[in-house]
């Protein structure tokens, strides 16, 4: 038997305060956040009844609150 895996450092604040507000965008059923240096990266899936390019709309806007100036960010759909 393989040992086990060391445990996942704690996402920053930041970090999780995007996961947050995506997560409350109705619509969302999984996210994923990328965040480097210079910008964030925003993947979503959609739910069946929700169309993904209203939806990335809706989760870049709810996302205005913790963007910072002359920070890059992307929004995509996450493929299967």
């Amino acid at each position: 038997m393989s040992a086990p895996l060391p445990p996942l450092p704690p996402l920053s604040p930041r970090l999780r305060r995007i996961l947050e507000l995506v997560y409350g965008v109705d619509g969302v059923v999984e996210a994923r956040v990328w965040e480097w240096e210079a910008g964030v990266a925003v993947g979503v899936r959609p739910s069946a009844s929700s169309s993904a390019a209203e939806l990335l709309a809706r989760v870049e806007s709810q996302v205005l609150v913790v963007r910072q100036p002359g920070e890059a960010w992307t929004f995509g759909v996450l493929d299967d």
